[in-house]
């Protein structure tokens, strides 16, 4: 069977991405990152702005890296949710405007799947229980029957917004505290991370209980968290697991883990119509059909 490469465009939040893989190996994978002025936050319109005035230059890098030319790509894949919708809908028409102008198949990936292929990928991770934590997302989850079901997640704020937004408000939320001398800035910030953490190892663990299951992967930028990865070391080791982790050239968010996911899908058959081509802002881990295990 000829060698499948397939193009992945990420944009989903602040950092907008190209990736080439071909049948299981990362080609080229750059990225640029939106940074907004300190204590501010990235928006929306500003974070879309900065992925379209950067984006067509990525994307020159990810092939002049990979030696690739229009015509070595198979399949053009982009992350069509869950995100941020300007910045999504930002790449998604870079997506169709290469498709088209290239004669490719297109392909709409959803981003939690792909930072959970990437990780099985890098790692060679089997069937493991995953904890998927980033900025926006934040979820355990598992494999079964066709679905990467999910067995719990943050439905108010993600881990990673969390920590960020605790870090501006800080002066504001902890005055009496830190004036008074009880405590210091970076006690409050190390006992929030402590406690967050230890809640997400916790669940994990719950469901690695629930599944049976002898294997952890830790994805999404969060998951680069040293402290986080040694906590759900530890709790491996005492079930006599295995943990398994990248650093941030995979956790954090890169077109490389759309392209790993995209040559799954399309590898099994799989391919998104133009007409069917948009974004969507909470598109949902289990709503995925998992054609390419079992």
């Amino acid at each position: 069977m000829p060698a499948v490469t397939v193009l992945g465009l990420e944009g989903s939040a602040n950092k907008v991405g190209a990736g080439l893989v071909r049948d299981g190996r990362v080609l080229s994978n750059p990225r640029r990152t939106f940074v907004p002025a300190p204590g501010q936050g990235f928006l929306p319109g500003q974070t879309a702005r900065h992925h379209r005035g950067c984006v067509l230059a990525v994307l020159r890098e990810a092939l002049q890296e990979a030696g690739l030319e229009p015509a070595d790509v198979d399949c053009v894949a982009y992350t069509k949710g869950p995100g941020m919708g300007a910045p999504l809908v930002t790449v998604a028409v870079v997506a169709r405007t290469l498709a088209q102008l290239w004669n490719k198949p297109l392909l709409g990936v959803n981003h939690c799947v792909g930072h959970i292929e990437m990780g099985r990928l890098i790692t060679g991770a089997q069937n493991p229980t995953v904890l998927y934590v980033s900025g926006g997302n934040t979820q355990v989850i598992a494999y079964s029957e066709r679905r990467y079901r999910i067995f719990g997640e943050t439905i108010d704020i993600a881990v990673g917004n969390c920590l960020d937004r605790f870090a501006r408000v800080l002066k504001e939320v902890a005055h009496k505290m830190l004036a008074s001398g009880e405590c210091t800035p970076e006690d409050l910030c190390f006992s929030l991370q402590e406690t967050l953490f230890a809640m997400l190892v916790e669940i994990t663990e719950r469901a690695m209980a629930h599944c049976g299951s002898q294997e952890a992967l830790v994805v999404g930028g969060v998951g680069c968290n040293m402290r986080l990865q040694e906590m759900m070391r530890i709790m491996c080791a005492e079930r006599g697991a295995k943990l398994f982790a990248t650093d941030e050239r995979f956790c954090i968010d890169n077109g490389a883990m759309i392209a790993q996911a995209g040559w799954e899908m399309f590898r099994t058959g799989q391919v998104t119509q133009l007409e069917d081509s948009w974004i969507t802002q909470r598109y949902r881990t289990d709503e995925v059909e998992v054609t390419w295990r079992d």
